[in-house]
């Protein structure tokens, strides 16, 4: 030390070792590998059967068309997309979307609410709540929706999963984005939303809910996580 300089108090010294040690600690502790490269995960379109129970894959059906500016973004957010519709030997058709991420661990880079595509382009969205759905050996939670343009009224369930656990968004997603995350895991996920064409709300739900149950049960075992947690 130059004669004549007085010593740092001992506070400050302490002060400046804290903010470095937090600094480090917060350099160690962003997240920065990948799940989905640990888990060499295969594409969605190749898991997800085209016939199951009394449900077929329909090649033409009524999906939500994206403007192409809300395309663009779904394009960057997502790193796989999925739409297909399926038709059961009754005549209800369901339209299931699966908007796949690699990186779930931010809001920005996160799978986003479905009423936020559908306001976009338009519809006027009503909430119907959470509700649990119970499979055969455990539930998972999920967001009802109806969706109203014009003349078409389009009830919408879904849910999120980050790797295996199934969410919704909100406070429960940001708290499983923290625990991989203190973990140094970037986690991914998906969006997975079924809805129907119908103006009786609580019949179109209990359709859901069948399709759900003949999906998952259709799924093999080792991929069935992915989907609807355990």
């Amino acid at each position: 030390m130059t004669p004549g300089m007085k010593r740092p108090p001992i506070s400050v010294l302490v002060a400046i070792a804290v903010m470095g040690a937090c600094w480090l600690l917060a350099r160690w502790m962003v997240p920065n590998t990948y799940m989905a490269d640990e888990r060499h995960r295969a594409p969605i379109q190749s898991l997800v059967p085209h016939a199951f129970g009394q449900w077929q894959e329909e090649e033409s059906g009524m999906v939500v068309v994206a403007d192409p500016t809300l395309q663009s973004s779904i394009d960057k957010l997502y790193s796989e997309v999925v739409n297909r519709t399926y038709v059961d030997r009754n005549g209800h058709r369901v339209m299931l979307s699966i908007a796949y991420g690699k990186n779930q661990n931010s809001h920005s880079t996160a799978a986003h609410r479905p009423e936020f595509c559908y306001s976009a382009q338009g519809f006027l969205v009503e909430r119907h709540g959470n509700r649990p759905l119970q499979l055969n050996d455990h539930v998972i939670p999920t967001a009802r929706v109806v969706g109203k343009l014009a003349e078409r009224h389009e009830p919408i369930t879904y849910w999120v999963t980050l790797d295996e656990t199934p969410t919704l968004p909100g406070l429960s997603r940001k708290i499983q984005q923290l625990r991989y995350g203190l973990q140094g895991k970037i986690a991914d996920g998906m969006l997975v939303r079924i809805s129907t064409i119908g103006n009786s709300t609580e019949e179109e739900f209990a359709v859901h809910d069948r399709f759900v149950r003949e999906w998952r049960e259709a799924m093999p075992e080792a991929h069935k996580a992915r989907f609807f947690g355990s």
